[in-house]
């Protein structure tokens, strides 16, 4: 794994703060790393699309990238030690990278299980536990992006779920786990939110498009949201003067949970 970056002075409320954004070549990802470059921080763009992650540093200076799988062997240990190499620090880990899967029961397949769960859940531990002693040194925080289905059925994607759901889990027993050392774990839940990832899960156009439809009919406001409102709250829930927020999930769904 290589970083490459374009360095600029920081300004903002994040200012002299480092964080890892993963999954960061499109949608939520990206604009959540744009969000926290634009408040002042130093961000590690990760993501295993080379040219996205250059397209989301070209948005601002305070933007470097790493291009890698974060599921290979050593690949967390890499994307913590790339930040600290770089900027001697780390105030916030966001583990934003995952992967969508529609899998019914009758087509579960073990090895399509295990690929979404070492994305979903255990890179984002093996990146957090690479992180905790500078994490401890900061005082930083965990933001997990979970989804509203991290704590709704979701027939026909139980797994997608379950591996969100898993990664709640993960944030409340962290929460708890980490609180004395004074480090924050909190995840945000997604709604339907613009982005990429149906087609990266290989479904067809026509089906993607009638998916949109669908979740935009079952949506209280009225529409899917898109990756900078949601990439918002990423940013407020990994904010320094966020003190006493930790273990919560904060669903941004446009009310879809209410249904």
């Amino acid at each position: 794994m290589r970083g490459d970056a374009v360095t600029a002075p920081p300004t903002g409320r994040f200012r002299d703060h480092v964080v890892i954004v993963t999954g960061a070549g499109s949608g939520i990802g990206r604009a959540g790393a744009l969000a926290f470059a634009r408040a002042g921080a130093r961000v590690l763009a990760v993501g295993r699309r080379a040219e996205a992650l250059r397209e989301s540093a070209a948005l601002h200076p305070g933007i470097a990238v790493l291009p890698g799988d974060i599921t290979a062997d050593g690949a967390p240990q890499a994307v913590i030690d790339a930040a600290v190499e770089r900027w001697g620090r780390l105030d916030a880990l966001v583990n934003n990278a995952g992967a969508t899967a529609v899998m019914p029961l009758a087509d579960a397949d073990a090895r399509r299980i295990g690929d979404l769960f070492a994305l979903n859940v255990t890179a984002p531990s093996l990146l957090a536990r690479a992180a905790l002693p500078h994490l401890r040194a900061t005082r930083g925080a965990i933001v997990n992006v979970s989804s509203t289905y991290g704590h709704r059925p979701l027939p026909g994607a139980a797994h997608y779920a379950a591996s969100k759901a898993a990664l709640e889990q993960l944030t409340r027993s962290w929460a708890l786990e980490l609180a004395a050392d004074g480090i924050r774990v909190n995840a945000l839940a997604p709604g339907p939110t613009e982005s990429q990832a149906l087609t990266a899960a290989g479904l067809p156009e026509a089906v993607v498009e009638q998916i949109k439809r669908d979740e935009t009919a079952r949506i209280p406001l009225g529409r899917r949201g898109v990756p900078e409102e949601v990439a918002d709250w990423i940013v407020h829930l990994a904010d320094p003067a966020a003190t006493w927020i930790t273990g919560q999930v904060l669903t941004v769904d446009g009310g879809l949970e209410l249904t």
